[in-house]
Formats: C-alpha cells, structure tokens, sequence
C-alpha cells in the first residue's frame, strides 16, 4: 500500500513559500507506486494536483484534494552510433543538478539552461528555455503513465507539439499523464550557444575565450544568480509571465515611442517582446501591495516579500498585466500555473 498522508502542509513544496495545505498527500518513487496509488478509495475520490519542485504553481487556496508529489530518481545513458547519447533521468530529479550531473561527464546540451528551478518532469510540459536554448533542441522522448487507466504511453518529441513554453501537456492532454522520466540527446563534442549577448558579457567578465559547456552553465549561473532571487530566501517561481508575440505593426508602434524597446524577431514574422522590459518601463519594478511584490532586480518575477497569500500574489499579477496592456496595448500571459 501507497501511503497517503491527510492534512499535510504544502510550505516545503512550493517555491512560492505559501502557508497552505492539502488534504491528502502521497510520494511516488515508482512506476508501480503510482498504479497501487490508482487503486486507492482516495486517488478514485478526489481531484490530484501532481506536482515536482512546486516551481511553476500558484496555489490560492488550501487544496482540497490529492497531491502527488513525484519522487522518481535515477539516471542512465546509452551511446548511440552517431556518437551522441541518449540520457534518460527519472522525473523527479532536481533539475539543475541533473544538469550539473550531464555537465561533470562532459555531456553538451542542457548547460544553457543551468539554474532552472523545478524537477526533469516539469522541463518538457512547458518546454523550458532560457539563453537561447529550449528543451525542444535536445529533447528525444518521455514516459508517462495515464491518470485514469495507468497505460504507459512514450511521447516522441512531434508528439509532444513543443511551443513557446508550451506542449500537448499544457493543451489537450493537461492533467492526463504523470511523466516518470524523461529522455535527451545529449553531445559528447558540442559548439557551445552563446547567441545570448549576456553570456558573452558575463564569460568576458570571466576571462574565459574559448568557452567549454562548464565555462557556459557558470556563466548562466553568475546572470541568474545576480538577477532573480533565491527561492529559499524569497518566495518565487522564476519567470511570472511569457514574452508576448506580437505583429509587426504593434512593435513599430512602440518603437516609435521607446526606441530602446527590447524585442526579438521571430521566424514567423512577429515581434517577441521583453516583458519583464514591459513591466520596468510601466514603472513596476518594485512595486509592492500586501505582502507581494514585483522583484526590484527582475520585473519578469513575482515575490513573495512579505507572508503574502496566493491570492494576493495573483491579483498583483493581474494588477500587472491590466498595467501592461493600458500602457502599451499588449496583453501578458501567465506562465505559471494558478491553482484554485
């Protein structure tokens, strides 16, 4: 039998830090965990909230259900003929030390994306990115077993239809699969991405020339670290909103006003906008109502800065985009995760 805890706090598992609970709470460490917890009266009976490093969701209220917590864990590789390998990590593997762990055995691939809070489960169901690189760029396949039915299902990368921090798990299939690991095409000999201007600043900064895969995640890091602030200290999930995409015309728009807009052109024709560029130069950096606040160093991140509450959090985020859109006409998207 799976054990189910009733009445647990949910401080610990978010990185919100917010002082709520849940109803029942159960750790998975396997696939056989997860189909005994199936057969449960409560799995059957009520609503599951799965979660990983809790570095993506903003939980209102105390949850009045099942959260599962993925505890999955183990690495292994496998050359392949071409000379890349194929690494697959259990799902809930901290994530930055599983880059870390590819980085030590000079495996190239996912050192752009050093620092990243959250677990290996959660990087494909938004297809996490940063510095120019995406999950999608390295991705091979991933693992999952059906919440109603238990059926193990291997989703290839065009299955799992990645976009801009999005994928089929934040679409049509949200909620329906619990991910128990993940597989990526990692490269022994790789040419590092450095396309990012603050990667190239920073490893200057460094002293470092020719940059090697370590030379790239510490350079991340030093960016990160010095930029967003530490969720064991204060309260947050990283990056609040995506980076709108807009039409051209939007763009020259703004650009006729604030030449110094930050904006990225698209393959398809569009414009991404900074919004963390949006929200400064809407004079929010910094901005602060009950106990939530935009970070004075990032205004992409939203803090918990004083024992603010979910909701709070949340208005604050809304207070934001309606900001956003009344000053520039652009509308922003959460990338988190709001649960009621």
């Amino acid at each position: 039998m799976i054990p189910v805890q009733n009445k647990v706090d949910l401080k610990p598992y978010n990185t919100f830090g917010l002082e709520v609970t849940t109803r029942y709470f159960a750790e998975i460490f396997s696939e056989s965990d997860f189909i005994a917890l199936q057969q449960t009266d409560v799995y059957k009976t009520t609503r599951h909230l799965i979660i990983g490093g809790g570095s993506n969701i903003l939980l209102l209220n105390d949850f009045d259900g099942l959260v599962i917590k993925n505890c999955i864990k183990g690495i292994t590789s496998t050359a392949q003929a071409d000379g890349s390998l194929l690494v697959k990590a259990g799902a809930g593997e901290v994530w930055h030390d599983f880059v870390l762990f590819t980085i030590e055995k000079g495996w190239a691939g996912l050192e752009n994306l050093s620092l990243i809070p959250g677990c290996v489960g959660a990087s494909p169901m938004q297809n996490i990115g940063a510095y120019g690189v995406e999950i999608k760029d390295c991705f091979y396949e991933l693992e999952a077993l059906h919440v109603k039915t238990g059926e193990k299902r291997i989703f290839s990368k065009q299955e799992c239809r990645f976009g801009y921090r999005e994928s089929i798990f934040k679409q049509e299939e949200k909620g329906n699969y619990f991910i128990t690991s993940v597989t990526f095409a990692l490269k022994r000999e790789a040419v590092t991405n450095t396309s990012y201007g603050a990667i190239n600043d920073e490893l200057n900064k460094m002293g470092v020339q020719q940059p090697g895969i370590r030379d790239v995640s510490q350079a991340v890091i030093n960016i990160r670290r010095s930029k967003l602030p530490d969720p064991l200290i204060t309260g947050n999930a990283g990056s609040f909103f995506k980076n709108p995409e807009v039409n051209k015309e939007v763009y020259e728009r703004i650009r006729e006003k604030h030449e110094n807009v930050v904006a990225y052109p698209l393959s398809n024709g569009k414009v991404k906008l900074a919004a963390g560029w949006l929200i400064e130069n809407c004079g929010l950096k910094g901005y602060e109502r009950h106990g939530a606040a935009v970070h004075a160093k990032q205004a992409l991140v939203l803090i918990n800065k004083q024992n603010a509450t979910g909701k709070a959090i949340y208005e604050l985020s809304a207070f934001v985009m309606q900001t956003v859109f009344d000053t520039f006409g652009v509308e922003l998207e959460r990338e988190v995760n709001i649960i009621t």
